[in-house]
């Protein structure tokens, strides 16, 4: 068995004991049985205590969240759909965030733009929803249209306008760029390129292309929490003891992990190992079932042999399962980490894709400009061969629904409602506590830490 650190939540860590949690999934990676890329070697140490104390208002303030609206949303580089939403002359895509609309359109040219939702007559919203526009974007009240790059192409009754300087009259757009295959948009025309914005990020999926993945599964679902609640439930993993505990057997929680370099930061989560709150040592079987998420009461999906680990087999069953997709020598040189564990990164403010060959993409923000319910998108994205498959649809779920209805989710959907169901409770107990700031752990909680380090100086610190 590969030898871990197996300290207890119960037993107090010292500044040094806290780096030891990092290290041990270091050491982690010496036992691989494949060479690990560079990029999970690089560590960083910065612990941010500005953010030790985190206000509650940040949470459940008006105030904050217009401050957060106008200082931040309406400035800064977010994700707004995938390239491949938009592959065709005349796609668009309706992205919302607070008060405003934005409307992402594929030009004749291929180029993409982006544009302020809203006709310039009247004000009305040009597109409702996503989806083929035609060769032209018309207003619905009363037909003016303007073409696929923004320039006014006709005015109804243009006679009765001779006060009107048609020069004027072309579709005022925002910042748009593209990133792995997302298109980004910022409202801030004074705001720095995204290649500045994202710094680094490009160099930590060099091995693992986000651009040659498709829109596998898209479920999207109003959250009864600030956006941020939601999610700062999956910025860290030393919940999992409490609120997984069908995942402790086989996930190293409280031996993961954290990392920040500029906008953009990253947990690793080791799968294969046990968490170092359980009082036993599991068997490697008891390992495997845990990760696959196996009943107690049903037989092994896979006997493993004498031997083998929980994380060898693992590693081998995904390398085999990805072979026909990423090829041979992708596959033979894959290793365990990447195989299995939890690699997942947030890019500030609101976006987060996983590393290596898991799927998962998650996207939180506010649900229009109410800063007590929020959306949360997730997204699986898949690798292909030949001609790229075409993007899934988003599911919406219903209030009454929940993330297990979402079939398409898998084995994750289970995670996803244990994790949703804390979220209105957290929300309900920010507004109830006599509390006026929540004390962060200090390493398990850097990813939150950093994000709310990035968040005070685009927004301003504590706000009544």
């Amino acid at each position: 068995m590969t030898e871990i650190d197996t300290r207890t939540a119960d037993q107090t860590a010292s500044t040094d004991e806290q780096s030891d949690y990092a290290e041990s999934y270091q050491r982690l990676l010496d036992t691989d049985t494949h060479p690990v890329p560079q990029v999970l070697r690089e560590e960083t140490h910065d612990l941010y205590e500005d953010q030790n104390f985190v206000p509650v208002s940040r949470y459940i303030s008006r105030k904050y969240h217009e401050l957060e609206r106008d200082r931040m949303w309406y400035k800064v580089w977010q994700m707004a759909c995938r390239e491949e939403e938009i592959p065709e002359p005349g796609d668009t895509h309706v992205y919302e965030i607070c008060e405003k609309s934005i409307l992402v359109v594929r030009g004749q040219d291929m180029s993409i733009r982006a544009f302020y939702n809203s006709c310039l007559h009247r004000g009305r919203t040009l597109r409702e929803e996503s989806g083929p526009a035609g060769h032209d974007l018309r207003c619905p009240f009363h037909g003016f249209c303007w073409n696929l790059d923004g320039s006014l192409k006709s005015m109804t009754c243009e006679w009765d306008f001779p006060h009107v300087d048609k020069s004027t009259m072309n579709l005022p757009q925002v910042k748009v760029d593209t990133w792995g295959g997302f298109v980004f948009i910022n409202m801030d025309p004074a705001s720095e390129s995204l290649a500045s914005f994202l710094g680094d990020l490009g160099k930590h999926f060099e091995a693992w292309p986000l651009e040659d993945r498709y829109i596998q599964a898209h479920v999207a679902k109003v959250i009864d929490a600030n956006w941020k609640i939601a999610q700062e439930a999956f910025s860290e993993a030393f919940h999992v003891v409490t609120t997984h505990p069908q995942r402790v057997v086989g996930t190293g929680d409280s031996n993961s992990q954290y990392d920040a370099w500029g906008n953009f930061n990253r947990g690793i989560t080791a799968n294969g190992v046990p968490s170092p709150h359980i009082k036993f040592v599991p068997t490697e079987q008891e390992m495997f079932d845990s990760m696959v998420d196996a009943r107690i009461d049903e037989d092994p999906m896979v006997t493993l042999p004498d031997g083998v680990t929980a994380r060898e087999m693992s590693g081998l069953l995904a390398r085999e399962g990805l072979r026909d997709t990423i090829g041979d020598v992708k596959a033979d040189n894959m290793s365990d980490a990447e195989s299995l564990d939890s690699i997942y990164y947030t890019v500030f403010p609101n976006f987060h894709p996983w590393g290596a060959y898991q799927r998962i993409v998650y996207r939180f923000r506010p649900n229009g400009d109410d800063h007590d319910t929020s959306i949360m998108d997730v997204y699986l994205l898949a690798p292909f061969t030949g001609e790229r498959p075409p993007a899934a649809k988003v599911q919406w779920l219903t209030p009454e629904q929940t993330w297990i209805d979402a079939t398409v989710l898998g084995s994750s959907a289970r995670v996803f409602d244990q994790d949703a169901y804390n979220m209105p409770k957290v929300h309900r107990g920010l507004k109830t506590t006599t509390q006026k700031y929540l004390p962060l752990a200090g390493y398990q909680e850097l990813k939150i830490r950093h994000m709310h380090h990035l968040l005070a100086k685009w927004v301003g610190e504590d706000v009544d």
